[in-house]
């Protein structure tokens, strides 16, 4: 059985995450030096293409071309299978060539959902998350583009994915723009997960909350050479995603 092991993590990072939350204002003005140069809310900033590269190795997720993740992921609405492989396409936005990943869901082996997301890495290390194509579709027929955006479009802001050398307490901008203000902050590098790919030690987990939602609270869990393996909503939801199964790319 994998919840009493799960439901132990959730309960220890409930309590930090709780008391993280209560403060994250304080967090946020006392930022380590590390997590200085880390976008937060609606701050701009600029990048500077040559300091970044397509190439994507952070060791919480690697993005090498050809690498596949399946994922189960459940909520209100039922279950479905996810689908994310890393193309071998790349994408410029404001300025920095992204690596382009392609996200497909299904449900009952019906393609729901289409998505292709672009990702940078920079000199440093951080992985920025640059904006996502997205389509919702029924019966094979787009019904709705909402959730794409673009930074440097319409005043959408570009985010940190991961930060290069994550330590606890660390909180940064994911996405920032008209329909999205999701924020991140780092609770633990030392967590366990079990999913039914595996278990996995030495776990970071971040907390990922946002204004537009204040009663939504979900953690992530990233697997050294693997990527995300776990996310959960601990608060105002129910949703799961779990890893199913990993296939790097050949070398």
């Amino acid at each position: 059985m994998r919840r009493p092991v799960l439901a132990l993590v959730i309960i220890v990072l409930l309590a930090a995450s709780t008391a993280a939350f209560r403060g994250v204002r304080r967090t946020v003005v006392e930022r380590p030096a590390a997590a200085a140069a880390l976008p937060f809310g609606g701050e701009p900033v600029h990048l500077d293409p040559a300091r970044f590269s397509a190439t994507i190795d952070h060791p919480y997720w690697p993005m090498r071309p050809g690498s596949r993740w399946v994922y189960r992921q459940t909520d209100a609405d039922g279950s479905r299978r996810v689908e994310v492989t890393v193309t071998h396409r790349t994408r410029t936005v404001m300025g920095v060539r992204a690596t382009v990943v392609h996200d497909v869901a299904r449900e009952d082996g019906e393609v729901t959902e289409d998505t292709y997301d672009w990702y940078a890495q920079d000199a440093d290390g951080n992985v920025w998350y640059l904006g996502e194509d997205t389509r919702q579709l029924e019966d094979g027929k787009v019904t709705s583009t909402e959730g794409s955006w673009q930074a440097g479009v319409d005043g959408a802001l570009p985010g940190i994915l991961l930060p290069a050398r994550p330590r606890p307490g660390m909180a940064y901008r994911q996405e920032y723009g008209a329909g999205a203000q999701d924020t991140a902050a780092v609770l633990s590098l030392h967590q366990r997960a079990k999913v039914p790919s595996g278990l996995f030690d030495h776990v970071l987990v971040t907390k990922e909350f946002t204004p537009l939602e204040p009663k939504l609270l979900k953690h992530d869990f990233f697997a050294l050479g693997v990527g995300p393996v776990l996310s959960l909503a601990v608060a105002g939801g129910a949703d799961r995603e779990e890893l199913l199964s990993f296939e790097p790319a050949p070398p």
